[in-house]
């Protein structure tokens, strides 16, 4: 092992967090999870990499195809860690869906980071300003198989209609839009949605929600998500509010992860005073007081110790 791999693993300063320093196995490197370029996933990583090397603890952020990448890849290793979104930790952890048939029981949350909300958007040339009006057009939906893919599939089922849905990463579908390749482009991240923001600043654009019945039909499918508002003006161009569905994400890790590391991580991010400003405005929502949003991932030992001491 080099002193470079050393200086990478796992360091947990004893003067600076009080506890006894623990490391991860031989040979171990904790890496964070997230998604692609265009995600919210990846900056909110890289900004709580910012975070825990100020308390002395190093993780390497690594890009993914997001949610159902990262938990897979949590509940096979005791270094990893990751961001997930509560709709595929259900699915994770009941063994449905993505999962199929495969009960991920190694997976833990540490913290809760902010809602995702879904919504879509289209060129205004393509006179599109519902889901109805999707109805046969092409619509990209990030990765395939990845939760925006999935609960577009459970929305168009409630409407009625058929798409042809496409897969890519956020700033790949961004371009698509751009370029005519796809009709609309639909998302789920916190808002105002990144990749949303990337194609209305560029282009005149309709972003639109979900009606009053899609709202409703989506949440008796899925019990874990709430109706979500979108001020006006959130996005360029946008003159009326947007009504939609949204749910949380947290950050997960193993049930073998030191209780001390986890402990310190979440201590850490959760009593940090430059959160929001270093990773934006998506951490208003890491906190403490928000850790009940999460009814679906059971807390991990140690992470539940410091949300306990901060509540």
């Amino acid at each position: 092992m080099t002193a470079i791999d050393r200086r990478r693993f796992v360091a947990i300063s004893a003067a600076t967090l009080a506890m006894p320093r623990l490391a991860l196995a031989q040979g171990a490197e904790l890496q964070l999870m997230t998604a692609g370029p265009g995600s919210a996933f990846l900056p909110y990583g890289q900004g709580l990499a910012k975070v825990l090397a100020g308390a002395n603890i190093a993780i390497a952020v690594k890009e993914t195809k997001g949610s159902n990448e990262n938990l897979s890849t949590v509940d096979a290793s005791p270094s990893a860690l990751g961001a997930a979104f509560l709709g595929s930790a259900f699915e994770a952890i009941t063994g449905t869906g993505f999962a199929a048939g495969k009960k991920h029981l190694n997976v833990c949350a540490l913290f809760p980071m902010y809602e995702t909300a879904f919504m879509a958007a289209a060129l205004k040339a393509r006179n599109i300003t519902a889901l109805k009006d999707l109805d046969g057009k092409r619509v990209g939906c990030g990765p395939a198989a990845g939760p925006a893919e999935g609960f577009f599939r459970a929305v168009a089922d409630i409407t009625g209609i058929k798409p042809e849905i496409i897969g890519g990463t956020p700033a790949e579908q961004g371009q698509q839009l751009l370029a005519g390749a796809i009709d609309a482009f639909w998302q789920g991240a916190v808002v105002p949605i990144p990749s949303l923001v990337a194609v209305v600043d560029r282009a005149d654009c309709a972003v639109f929600g979900l009606s009053d019945a899609e709202i409703a039909g989506m949440r008796q499918r899925f019990p874990f998500m709430a109706e979500a508002s979108v001020a006006a003006a959130t996005y360029r161009g946008q003159s009326a509010p947007l009504q939609s569905v949204a749910a949380w994400n947290v950050v997960i890790a193993h049930k073998d992860l030191p209780d001390a590391i986890a402990y310190a991580i979440t201590k850490a991010v959760l009593s940090s005073k430059t959160l929001v400003e270093v990773i934006g405005p998506a951490a208003r929502s890491t906190s403490a007081r928000n850790a009940g949003v999460n009814t679906i991932v059971p807390y991990h030992p140690g992470a539940e110790r410091a949300i306990k001491e901060l509540s």
